[in-house]
């Protein structure tokens, strides 16, 4: 087996076989031998180099969030494997699948205090759907395969392998060198309804009076949005969704109402989660954000929920009709069902409800975003967005300042997976780095992230490896010289008893052009469109530090900051 491959060589061959086309991630002393096969073999991979494995895991998340491909990221032992953590639990949470593969110390030295040793097996078990440690080269395909299936079948999600230093070595039999081609994407082998579960749930949705679907990012995952499009229009029924749920309808489709909830909610979108007798949770965990803490729907609406999970139907509510099923397939068999009826479709009155809520909610938007105020109002910047950026545009928001205002007023006029925010856990950072792996998994569409500044302080390093790649990105980051989030909260909890949530301003603009990013800092709000649009213009990496007014002085749509 002279000619036989050696471990990494197998590692590089099977995410070859498995269609890996990027790879993010960051060298060390473990690495050795994969990059070295990386370097020789002939295999199509690109391999994305990282100033961060943080960075690395969020820019292959966002890879899979806007490719429905397994995201693939890689760090080095000890260190490296801790720092990659943030995007593993993230993507699990989120739903989409990111493999991570972490090189370890070798077998022969487990037990004898080498330097980086640290229980791989158990420190990623809580935090991916699937995990191990291989400590056989020969396991290594068969360990591949089960982390892909693991990944993209049922709800997807992370994986994690770990891949000691000497098994890299090894060989491995050139025969077990195989994948299964439909794992090459997800949702994989979806399950359709059991019977007559569709049926029983619309039934339910016709006997209501005011039923409401409330759609979340399983909606995306699955590619369903054609058949909710469909559904929505044969019912007339409204639609509101969570900030994941973005992109299920067009939010100008005539029956979208917008998001819903506790961050980037409004009172006028809330209102239709009140009123409604019937929520049908479709693709959605009906968590703490999207029901502001449970509390709507009201106890005594009645429940329909759809998820291709059975542990989050029922969890929070008493649940009518439960659909387990993947959502595209569930919702063609709804639709299927429709058709098929001779009697006609209820309609609820959707549209014109939809149609009123906008008008509302966006008349008192207009007056904000038209503020000629300094500091400039965040309404603004969200307006000016609107009519500077393409319609097939990726933007990406970290969950601070940006994100409330970006989810409750820009109106994405497309369907699908054009807006991403880690909101599962939250981590600040991540919108910079990710960012990339949006370009790299859709490079002819204009990617846009937006942060504030306390998030670009978490990862302005990437901006090295974003220039590295040429990437055609444009930055937006509303500076107000503190974590607002935080400071808006104790404004509105503790009596406005600040405490340590201010830093010193930074010129943001001035950072990014140290990396080699064109750069603007804008002050003016009279200047904002035309710096805007010259930005999104621009080919190459470009940053907009815009000083916009402060987090706890603003009007800012997150419930529990308007009591």
């Amino acid at each position: 087996m002279s000619n036989s491959p050696t471990g990494a060589d197998a590692m590089v061959r099977m995410l070859e076989a498995h269609g890996v086309r990027h790879v993010f991630g960051l060298c060390g002393d473990t690495s050795l031998p994969l990059y070295d096969s990386l370097l020789r073999l002939d295999h199509g991979i690109t391999h994305v180099l990282t100033r961060d494995e943080r960075s690395a895991t969020y820019m292959a998340d966002a890879y899979a969030r806007v490719t429905g491909r397994p995201g693939v990221c890689e760090g080095p032992s000890g260190g490296g494997a801790t720092y990659i953590l943030p995007g593993l639990i993230e993507a699990r949470e989120s739903s989409y699948a990111v493999l991570a593969i972490t090189t370890d110390i070798s077998v022969a030295s487990y037990g004898k205090y080498p330097l980086t040793e640290v229980d791989q097996e158990v420190l990623m078990r809580p935090l991916t759907k699937w995990n191990t440690v291989v400590r056989r080269a020969d396991h290594i395909p068969r360990m591949v395969r089960a982390a892909f299936r693991a990944m993209t079948t049922g709800r997807s999600g992370s994986a994690h392998i770990g891949l000691p230093y000497d098994i890299q070595y090894d060989t491995v039999d050139p025969a077990d060198i195989w994948a299964d081609p439909a794992l090459q994407s997800f949702p994989a082998y979806p399950a359709a309804p059991a019977p007559g579960a569709a049926e029983a749930a619309l039934d339910a949705i016709q006997s209501a009076r005011l039923p409401l679907i409330v759609s979340g990012g399983g909606v995306v995952i699955a590619g369903a949005m054609e058949e909710l499009d469909r559904l929505a229009r044969r019912l007339d029924i409204p639609v509101v969704t969570s900030i994941s749920g973005q992109g299920a309808l067009a939010e100008t489709h005539p029956n979208a109402v917008g998001v819903v909830g506790s961050n980037g909610g409004t009172d006028e979108t809330w209102a239709a989660m009140e009123a409604a007798d019937l929520v049908v949770f479709m693709g959605c965990r009906a968590g703490s954000t999207t029901t502001a803490r449970w509390e709507a729907p009201k106890p005594g609406a009645r429940i329909v929920h759809f998820d291709s999970d059975p542990m989050v139907i029922g969890a929070n509510y008493p649940t009518e009709v439960g659909v387990v099923a993947d959502l595209r397939l569930a919702l063609a068999e709804v639709n299927r069902i429709l058709d098929a009826r001779k009697d006609g479709a209820a309609a609820f009155g959707g549209a014109d409800l939809a149609a009123d809520i906008r008008q509302r909610k966006f008349d008192r938007f207009r007056t904000l975003a038209a503020s000629d105020a300094t500091p400039i109002r965040p309404e603004r910047v969200i307006a000016a967005l609107q009519r500077v950026l393409p319609e097939d545009a990726v933007i990406l928001s970290d969950p601070g300042t940006s994100c409330p205002y970006f989810s409750a007023y820009y109106q994405l006029p497309r369907p699908g997976r054009h807006f991403i925010t880690n909101r599962a856990h939250g981590a600040l950072g991540y919108a910079l780095p990710a960012a990339l792996g949006a370009w790299y998994g859709r490079p002819g569409d204009k990617v846009v992230a937006l942060m504030g500044d306390g998030s670009f302080g978490f990862n302005c390093g990437e901006l090295e490896t974003i220039c590295r790649a040429r990437a055609d990105i444009t930055f937006i980051v509303f500076s107000n010289a503190s974590f607002g989030w935080i400071k808006a909260s104790q404004k509105a909890d503790k009596g406005a008893r600040y405490y340590n949530v201010d830093f010193n301003r930074t010129d943001q603009a001035a950072v990014a052009a140290a990396f080699g990013v064109k750069s603007w800092r804008v002050e003016d709000p009279a200047e904002l469109d035309r710096v805007l649009r010259e930005a999104v213009a621009h080919d190459g990496p470009t940053l907009v530090d815009i000083i916009t007014q402060p987090l706890e002085e603003a009007s800012a749509p997150v419930r529990r900051w308007m009591g």
